[in-house]
């Protein structure tokens, strides 16, 4: 019997591209600690900022705690994504992968997938402690864990379109930060009405509609991000190389 077509040998030299890709940029980004923990600093002052901001009103304090959360996610994903085709493109190794016999999308998923480790998967996990310093109810963090599980790797797809359409041009940072913005609005926007919706209603389980339809429209987002934005990076690179 034939093996099926997921486990052909292009296949597996594709995964095995996509795994040794990962190992040397995870490699490269273990030399580099400190810009790995830009993000997550950053993500962590703003919410302190925030809280001494808002003095000894713990009530107000919960009630933005979950906008906070996810603005600060959003700029700390935005703060790390210069980084994700950079060093590629300044020393060859973009053009080689987009040359390789592999799929150049599943490569550019692979890139995001870094982005996401490296700057999503710590705000992910940090994100009950600041929840915590901000006075957000403990019933609502499961909605918060799981609008951010959903929302950060949308965030980091959008994110790395706008970094390969930046990539060769002149101040990207800034022009970087106009393009994603207003695309991660919707993320951004679920993101935080599912959070206040468990937080009203006493959890996910007692919030019903209220919380699963921001949390179904998140996951729906990152479905079709996942669908589009391996194209668009794609093309993107190839226009900046060009």
């Amino acid at each position: 019997m034939s093996a099926p077509a997921s486990f052909s040998p292009g296949a597996s030299a594709a995964c095995a591209a996509c795994a040794a890709l990962l190992r040397r940029d995870l490699s490269v980004a273990w030399r580099r600690r400190g810009e790995i923990l830009q993000p997550l600093l950053f993500f962590v002052i703003v919410a302190a900022l925030f809280a001494f901001a808002a003095g000894p009103d713990a009530a107000l304090l919960a009630e933005v705690a979950a906008a906070v959360i996810w603005v600060g996610a959003l700029l700390a994903t935005l703060l790390a994504l210069p980084r994700v085709f950079a060093d590629d493109y300044r020393d060859g190794a973009l053009e080689q992968l987009l040359l390789s016999p592999h799929p150049p999308t599943v490569l550019a998923l692979t890139k995001t997938l870094l982005h996401w480790l490296l700057s999503g998967a710590p705000l992910v996990l940090s994100a009950p402690l600041l929840a915590e310093m901000l006075g957000l109810p403990r019933h609502a963090w499961p909605a918060l864990l799981a609008s951010l599980l959903l929302g950060t790797p949308a965030l980091s797809l959008v994110g790395a379109v706008g970094a390969a359409l930046t990539l060769a041009a002149r101040g990207g940072g800034a022009l970087l930060a106009l393009l994603v913005l207003p695309l991660t609005l919707p993320v951004l926007i679920f993101g935080a009405g599912a959070v206040n919706a468990a937080a009203a209603a006493g959890g996910i389980g007692d919030g019903g509609d209220l919380v699963a339809a921001p949390l179904l429209w998140l996951g729906a987002l990152l479905l079709l991000a996942l669908a589009f934005a391996p194209l668009t990076i794609v093309a993107a690179l190839r226009a900046s190389l060009n």
